[in-house]
């Protein structure tokens, strides 16, 4: 059988697995092999962040723990969380473990919402980061020799350079074109032909509408993977990728404060969910009311010890990202997480009822003549809270289609969830767009 992945169908499923010539030492590990592993990583990351982060001193010393507490794997859940906020007061350089001189590269978060949050890496970083992109590339389908199509944005942000190093050590072929020139972007997908393109879901449907606007057939287009990440996306929109472009579309998973891309990936040959790299970071889920931690399986906030990282050490990192710890498939050793499709921050209690944007997402993507593009807007009239929910038509959608669209998902959002809400259908690309990705919530009740 080929390495190559034939263009798939709509959730194609039965893709070659990895051949275990190209599965790394961490991949061959047994789960008893790989526990074993992850305590002595995990004791050397607690005492390294002890005595080098004034930061995590602190939080220790307030806990009354200390890393020789850490005794089993179980133990780590007495020790206390790291915060974003906790980061942002440590700015910019605070939470490094090592000297600046062993720090050979800074990336940071966007700081839209208050100072960035700062990560370090030194050299052994950069190739562990590397190792671990490579890898999540091999369980998407990719393999030595493929070129990879790169429209993640290069910069302070970890996603390009992140993606771009590990395709390198996969053995693969960068085209680092970063995010925006779309119109270009299709024509260097047609004229450079990569098997992979490594992008945010809502910017890759933008590609999408733009080589329909040009008249090209996405599916006749050299792609075979789409390895998409750095925001949440549903089922739904994997079904729409992979029936349009004729794909296998897989998830990544990272964030800046734990390494980039590169901490989950999802196996092409089963997507059903992403599997941690577990030799690397510690995964857990807790209760993010209680902060106590389930029984696994249930639903929570996932949170991230690194346990191999060296300038930036994290201990119970909060991402605030929604999931479930699932035992794992395709890769035995390695735990999966559920696909992330909401985080504790972004749900929304609007007169006493609770929605995330992804419930509306999957109503928006069921609704014909609407893009997978929308928002949600919030104000206040008189005492009580509304919500507006602003959608862009597809190309070619005319005024009746969208009047009858709007209906559609102002009914199934009153049906579904409870609220009244109203519902705008705006022209294509009106909504405003950042690294690729959309803002989902504006919120403008203090305002009023």
């Amino acid at each position: 059988m080929s390495d190559s992945i034939a263009p798939a169908a709509p959730r194609a499923t039965g893709a070659e697995p990895l051949p275990a010539a190209l599965r790394d030492a961490g991949e061959r590990m047994s789960r008893e092999e790989l526990r074993a592993h992850q305590l002595t990583r995990l004791q050397e990351t607690l005492r390294t962040a002890y005595e080098n982060v004034a930061m995590y001193r602190a939080k220790f010393d307030a806990a009354g723990v200390r890393a020789e507490d850490c005794r089993t794997l179980e133990d780590l859940a007495r020790f206390p969380f790291t915060t974003k906020a906790d980061l942002r007061e440590s700015y910019p350089f605070g939470t490094f473990a090592v000297p600046m001189d062993q720090v050979r590269r800074v990336h940071a978060s966007s700081g839209t919402t208050g100072r960035p949050t700062v990560v370090g890496y030194t050299e052994n970083d950069l190739s562990m980061w590397a190792d671990v992109v490579a890898r999540s590339i091999r369980a998407a389908g990719g393999r030595p020799g493929h070129k990879v199509h790169i429209s993640y944005g290069y910069g302070l942000f970890t996603g390009g350079l992140g993606a771009h190093y590990g395709a390198e050590r996969a053995g693969c072929t960068v085209i680092p074109v970063s995010g925006g020139m779309t119109a270009r972007q299709v024509q260097i997908i047609q004229d450079f032909e990569p098997d992979i393109i490594m992008v945010t879901p809502s910017y890759m449907l933008t590609l999408l509408d733009e080589f329909e606007r040009q008249g090209v057939d996405p599916r006749g287009t050299s792609l075979k993977i789409g390895i998409f990440g750095a925001e949440p996306w549903t089922e739904e929109m994997r079904r729409e990728m992979e029936e349009r472009l004729g794909i296998h579309a897989v998830d990544i998973y990272g964030l800046s404060e734990v390494i980039g891309p590169g901490v989950a990936q999802e196996c092409v040959e089963t997507k059903d969910g992403l599997h941690v790299w577990e030799d690397h970071f510690f995964p857990e889920v807790v209760d993010p009311l209680t902060d106590e931690v389930p029984p696994e399986g249930e639903e929570g906030e996932l949170v991230f010890t690194s346990l191999t990282k060296e300038a930036m050490p994290v201990v119970r990192y909060r991402t605030r990202d929604l999931t479930r710890l699932l035992p794992g498939t395709a890769r035995p050793a390695f735990r999966r997480i559920q696909k992330i499709t909401g985080r504790c921050d972004d749900m929304i209690i609007l007169r006493g009822v609770n929605i995330f944007p992804s419930q509306v997402e999957e109503i928006v993507l069921r609704t014909p003549g609407l893009a997978p593009h929308f928002q949600l807007h919030l104000s206040r009239r008189g005492r009580m809270d509304h919500m507006a929910v602003r959608v862009e038509a597809r190309t070619g959608t005319g005024v009746p289609e969208r009047e009858a669209a709007a209906a559609s998902v102002a009914k199934e959002i009153k049906d579904g969830i409870g609220l009244s809400v109203d519902v705008e259908i705006v022209d294509p690309e009106t909504l405003e767009r950042s690294v690729g990705k959309i803002r989902r919530i504006v919120d403008d009740r203090q305002k009023e």
